[in-house]
């Protein structure tokens, strides 16, 4: 079971050592991290998605809301937040695949963001499932290089993770 949560931590130096150390002690295994400065610059938001049972994942909710420096842990459901990701694929150009590569872009509303006459660079954001779907149009094509930032997630509606 997939489970996307959501840490609300102080933005000082160590805290993503802990969090991550956390899961390291506990022999989870961290599907996607993703960290960055909030509204307010003296607190980050830590975005983990991770696979587990729900016993698993309340064990490891109830460590993180024991750690110093840990503000809030909110676990984020289905339907009730928005989840994007963002991926560059850098995939071989030839005048063969050309037009393939261009169409299926357009198809998954990504962006060619660079061209040569060996290699095309495409940006596509959205849902995971849309990610991993526009990896397998591209692996026949010849997929150079790929790299991926984790899943950003926020709650839908007026709901913050400090309520």
């Amino acid at each position: 079971m997939r489970s996307v949560i959501a840490i609300y931590v102080e933005n000082k130096y160590g805290v993503l050592t802990r969090v991550a150390g956390l899961f390291m002690r506990r022999g989870f295994n961290i599907d996607t991290l993703t960290v960055g400065e909030t509204e307010d610059p003296n607190y980050s938001r830590i975005t983990i998605t991770m696979n587990g049972d729900s016993h698993a994942r309340d064990q490891v909710m109830g460590q993180l809301k024991k750690l110093f420096n840990v503000k809030q842990v909110k676990l984020l459901a289905d339907g009730s937040s928005v989840e994007r990701e963002l991926m560059l694929v850098k995939v071989r150009n030839s005048p063969e695949t050309r037009s393939e590569i261009m169409a299926a872009a357009e198809i998954y509303r990504a962006k060619i963001i660079d061209y040569t006459t060996d290699s095309m660079c495409v940006e596509v954001t959205g849902e995971s499932t849309k990610l991993n779907a526009f990896i397998e149009v591209m692996k026949p094509l010849g997929i150079m290089e790929m790299c991926r930032t984790g899943v950003v997630a926020l709650d839908r509606g007026s709901a913050t993770i400090m309520e």
